[in-house]
């Protein structure tokens, strides 16, 4: 991202709190992955792409709330950044898609992604949050710390 480490840390600050506001008294998974889509989305405006792929079995994600230019709609757990991360269940960043082993090309104007494990209250894990952007290098350690506090957030308020 453009911003300067303080301003990061700011926006990241401000961006934690509205979530935790916003979600406040939502108890729906839906509702909590597409009410932060629309946070974030508008809050990151180098991120072309915003969105949760849902674990809907095993070893499979299934496109859930986002917005941006249409995703891919299903990724097998290890395959490309979001089925990595899931299967490591780290976030991935990853600053030139290109050279991701296995990238999967859902939007091919994405350089750039960084991909959330997002876990429900038990600590199972229910979602990748997915970003991307096309500019290389758009994400960094300041991002995937802003973006993991936003999915400690998010994990209280799912049921779980």
């Amino acid at each position: 991202m453009t911003h300067d480490t303080s301003s990061k840390r700011a926006l990241y600050d401000q961006l934690v709190g509205q979530v935790e506001a916003v979600l406040e008294g939502l108890d729906d998974d839906v509702a909590v992955m597409a009410t932060v889509c629309a946070v974030l989305y508008a809050a990151l405006p180098e991120a072309s792409f915003v969105g949760f792929y849902r674990v809907v079995a095993p070893d499979r994600l299934l496109v859930g709330p986002y917005q941006g230019p249409l995703a891919c709609l299903e990724i097998r757990f290890g395959r490309g950044v979001c089925g990595t991360a899931a299967q490591l269940r780290a976030t991935q960043v990853v600053p030139d898609v290109e050279a991701f082993p296995g990238h999967i090309a859902c939007d091919p104007k994405a350089r750039s992604e960084i991909v959330i494990p997002v876990d429900d209250a038990d600590g199972e894990l229910i979602a990748v949050l997915d970003l991307d952007s096309p500019q290389p290098g758009a994400f960094d350690e300041l991002d995937r710390d802003g973006l993991e506090r936003v999915a400690a957030a998010i994990r209280r308020h799912l049921p779980g």
